[in-house]
């Protein structure tokens, strides 16, 4: 049965109406449900993109909103030459307070700020910043608690975990010390065997519950909300199987390209970039067991369990299962846009791949036989994120006779991006004598009638880390089955004598490759 892959129209929605309850409390109750501990947030790679674009802008909302703890103090390091003024102007530019309201709130978070110059790699740099901070410290009511965050260069991680805990950082509840954690983003590793090495050298000095593995698609509103959608409404957990669920269709595609992160990319391409992290913890979310309660380590327990069942690739005939694909030049909204190999700082010749659909099947008594389809890529024609359930046909029709035609099968969309909501397709009979069916479609979307304070990815990931809720977080053995099953495929596409030939281009502005339809076929 062939499907069409693409959203659906919502031309004609059906809304469905929420009740907004009298929420009859502060604003940073909103926030976060209880209050975290006061602590210091050490932002290694202070001077960098991630801390200007992401990291501040979250931390001085969370602010404003009531939902940092009291005291909190921020500490920003890199190899950059400022002073604490001077730091102060950079993230005051970043955050660009806008109203009388929001200077005078940036002029009281901005005096909690402070920079460190630092040198990740030596460890009399780090050395010196621990005495800075105990120093600090001994002057607030932090109580010793600390969060480091890497928001460092992948290579770096090793090096800075290292001389972190030699410089006694990583001891928690001791010599002036409390709580520590520290918190990485992706990637955790390349393969298999360098994600074990990284967690080695994590764990030299740092134990599990320290630390925080990011993944911002995690924090996003719709993707929090698939486990209650799934385990709290009585009418969909029993249809989430392979009795009434054809085919899952899971994708994530940007308009950008490859834009100044070259140097990162080409040795990476989407598959480590995309979908051993993101559309791999969105897939354990779609398809894992429900978990005997709500807590951090017995969802990640069954997130393990869904890794451990995906069914490795026939890798003699990897081409029945993955379409790799690269941008050549195109036009996205009448603007002209190079190729990938002609972005600054990549190969000329470079097959890197910067498209990646995949078609993945789960083995356990759920999911045999339903394909999950998973889609990732630069320089598509939209930004979008969703996650998309057919549901398979009426097994009989008694309306054959009567419509002349075959009827639509139902379809549940969950959207992430650019709208989270979420959209179910069913039929009606169109208005007057004939018999005629019609698909409409019932929308729900995350913001209507709620008028609290919204948190994006990362203040959500933030708050959490301040909390110590790992819920949101990789735990180390999902790393290792993630990359369990990623790393044969990688080989066997990067090692091959015809990796070239597998590489199949689209243009910037496409759908992408054309032989992604012929891998879409559905059971």
């Amino acid at each position: 049965m062939e499907t069409d892959s693409r959203p659906i129209s919502r031309s004609a929605p059906v809304m469905a109406s929420v009740s907004a309850p009298d929420l009859g409390m502060d604003i940073g109750a909103c926030v976060a449900a209880v209050p975290a501990d006061p602590c210091s947030i050490v932002i290694l790679g202070a001077s960098g993109d991630l801390t200007s674009r992401k990291l501040m802008p979250a931390l001085f909302k969370l602010y404003r909103n009531g939902g940092l703890p009291e005291p909190v103090l921020v500490v920003g390091c890199g190899r950059t030459q400022w002073t604490d003024v001077e730091f102060r102007g950079r993230m005051q530019a970043a955050v660009r307070p806008a109203g009388e309201r929001d200077l005078a709130a940036w002029q009281r978070f901005s005096a909690r700020l402070h920079y460190r110059c630092v040198n990740y790699p030596e460890a009399a740099s780090i050395g010196e910043l621990a005495r800075f901070l105990r120093a600090l410290d001994s002057d607030s009511t932090t109580g010793g608690n600390r969060i480091f965050y890497l928001a460092l260069p992948p290579t770096l991680y090793r090096s800075a975990a290292r001389n972190l805990g030699q410089a006694g950082l990583g001891v928690e509840n001791r010599d002036g010390n409390g709580w520590t954690r520290i918190v990485l983003e992706k990637p955790f590793g390349t393969d298999l065997a360098t994600s074990r090495e990284l967690d080695r050298s994590l764990h030299a000095h740092f134990q599990e519950h320290q630390v925080f593995r990011i993944d911002h698609y995690l924090a996003k509103e719709t993707v929090q909300n698939i486990l209650m959608f799934r385990f709290a409404n009585s009418i969909f957990e029993p249809l989430w199987n392979r009795r009434y669920i054809d085919h899952v269709s899971i994708r994530a595609t940007e308009t950008l390209g490859v834009e100044h992160r070259a140097g990162y990319y080409e040795p990476s391409g989407v598959l480590r970039d995309m979908f051993q992290n993101h559309m791999m913890q969105i897939l354990s979310l779609m398809a894992m067991e429900p978990p005997p309660r709500f807590e951090a380590e017995l969802v990640r327990d069954e997130k393990a369990k869904l890794f451990s069942a995906l069914r490795p690739f026939p890798l003699d005939r990897i081409e029945d299962y993955l379409v790799l694909g690269q941008y050549t030049a195109g036009m996205i909204d009448g603007n002209p846009l190079p190729a990938y190999r002609e972005e600054q700082g990549v190969d000329p010749a470079s097959l890197t791949p910067t498209y990646a659909m995949m078609k993945v099947q789960v083995d356990n008594w759920r999911w045999q036989g339903v394909p999950f389809f998973i889609t990732s890529g630069k320089r598509l024609a939209q930004k979008a994120t969703e996650i998309a359930i057919q549901f398979k046909q009426v097994p009989y029709s008694m309306f054959r006779h009567t419509l002349g035609g075959p009827i639509s099968a139902n379809r549940l969309i969950l959207g992430i991006y650019p709208d989270e909501t979420i959209t179910l397709t069913f039929q009606t009979k169109n208005p007057g004598a004939t018999v005629c069916l019609r698909t409409v479609t019932m929308d729900f979307n995350y913001q209507q009638n709620y008028t609290g304070p919204v948190l994006d990815a990362y203040e959500k990931a933030l708050l959490d880390c301040m909390l110590g809720d790992q819920m949101l977080f990789w735990r180390q053995d999902g790393v290792e089955r993630s990359w369990a099953f990623l790393t044969p495929i990688l080989d066997a596409c990067e090692r091959c004598s015809d990796r070239g030939g597998r590489l199949k281009f689209y243009a910037a502005g496409s759908e992408g490759p054309a032989e992604s339809r012929r891998l879409f076929k559905p059971s």
